[in-house]
């Protein structure tokens, strides 16, 4: 990477980092904590503060996304960071449960997503921008075991109102590094062609993308709906989860980097599909495991199952980003964005059905079934050329806007 490049990968990574922080951290403790509020003794209610998020931020990716193309992806970065810093305060406020369901409800309004990985794609080459998306991938699955580690603790000095106080003050933060340390994005030509959304609902390879980071996303938050049970079963207390889960992120982190090896050697599409059977070989192991939960299995397979995520979640919107036109680069990113988040509302909502209706062996057989179908759809797939000069990106933009 060159030092552009790097500034440019460790600010948006870091933006990511710290606004995920802010999330992962009340997840550990908001079922019991929001059991507190007037009115949380409904659970259903609890599940849609909890689920709301997800949804609202769904809903908007997409719009986010379409403004970034054409009014400049920092000015919406900033507005999304406010709103998401708004909701986080009027969740520390609230002093009912329907208030804190409006607070989760603003949070994910300030869905900043697509816009800020459209911002790192265009502000890396497509050589190196699977090793900038894997800094993103890589920095969500960290945050998520540094908030089963430090949560708890948190939560027991300063509570859930406290734990939303710090998101709001860390997404502040964030704006912070858009501003100062993030390197100016590329700037926009006002002539040419503009960002469709048509356009990107009708290209089939960004259509298996979309379809892949749904799948990925809703089994990923399935699983934590038996997973802690599971592991509880295995003779682990839930505090002391953090032993099972840090070590595993950690190490997946570590091996990835053989990932950016295979990758220049023009292996990419072997190691996309092969982490898709990995997340899928996992599920079928948690299937076996179900009956007779045991700690080293769990944790292997805890560590196989982080490979195979962090890999996805580093290629996936690196290949969005260079399969989409520059011009619709953002609204290809709200797309995608779009149907991750939708993908863990469902994750969180179905999977609890499941696992109510048909037990932890049904939720991971279904989880299994729905990566089975999602290999089968990406089998086709081509990995795009690498685009390194700017005379070959003008040319691939002239044959786009071509047709």
């Amino acid at each position: 990477m060159t030092p552009a490049e790097r500034r440019a990968s460790g600010s948006l990574a870091l933006i990511f980092a710290a606004r995920m922080l802010g999330l992962f951290l009340v997840l550990p403790v908001f079922a019991l904590e929001a059991a507190r509020y007037p009115g949380g003794s409904d659970p259903a209610w609890v599940g849609m503060a909890m689920g709301i998020y997800g949804l609202t931020q769904g809903l908007l990716q997409i719009p986010y996304g379409l403004a970034s193309d054409r009014f400049g992806r920092k000015r919406v970065i900033v507005l999304g960071l406010l709103v998401f810093a708004a909701g986080s305060f009027l969740a520390a406020a609230a002093p009912s449960l329907i208030w804190l369901v409006a607070g989760r409800a603003l949070q994910g309004a300030g869905a900043v997503s697509a816009a800020v990985t459209a911002l790192l794609a265009d502000q890396t080459r497509d050589s190196v921008r699977t090793k900038a998306m894997a800094l993103i991938g890589a920095s969500i699955g960290l945050m998520f075991a540094v908030s089963l580690v430090i949560a708890p603790v948190l939560a027991a000095h300063i509570g859930l109102r406290g734990l939303f106080t710090v998101t709001g003050l860390l997404a502040l933060g964030c704006i912070a590094v858009v501003l100062w340390w993030t390197p100016p994005a590329p700037a926009q030509k006002n002539s040419g062609p503009r960002g469709s959304l048509a356009e990107v609902l009708n290209h089939a390879p960004l259509l298996r993308l979309d379809v892949g980071v749904f799948v990925l996303h809703a089994v990923q938050l399935s699983m934590w709906v038996a997973l802690p049970a599971l592991l509880v079963q295995s003779g682990l207390s839930k505090d002391r989860h953090w032993q099972v889960y840090l070590p595993a992120v950690v190490a997946s982190v570590i091996v990835m980097g053989g990932m950016f090896a295979l990758e220049r050697r023009g292996y990419l599409r072997a190691v996309f599909l092969s982490a898709i059977g990995i997340v899928l070989l996992v599920q079928l192991g948690l299937l076996a495991a179900s009956f007779h939960p045991g700690l080293p299995v769990l944790g292997v397979l805890l560590f196989f199952f982080f490979c195979g995520f962090n890999i996805l979640e580093a290629t996936q919107p690196s290949l969005a980003s260079r399969l989409a036109p520059a011009h619709s680069r953002g609204a290809a990113l709200g797309v995608y964005n779009t149907l991750q988040s939708l993908g863990l509302f469902a994750g969180g909502a179905v999977g609890g059905a499941l696992a109510k209706n048909v037990g932890w062996a049904g939720l991971f057989g279904v989880n299994a079934v729905l990566l089975l179908v999602w290999l089968v759809a990406a089998w086709p797939m081509r990995a795009p050329r690498a685009r390194h000069s700017a005379e070959e990106l003008l040319a691939d933009e002239a044959r786009a806007a071509q047709g």
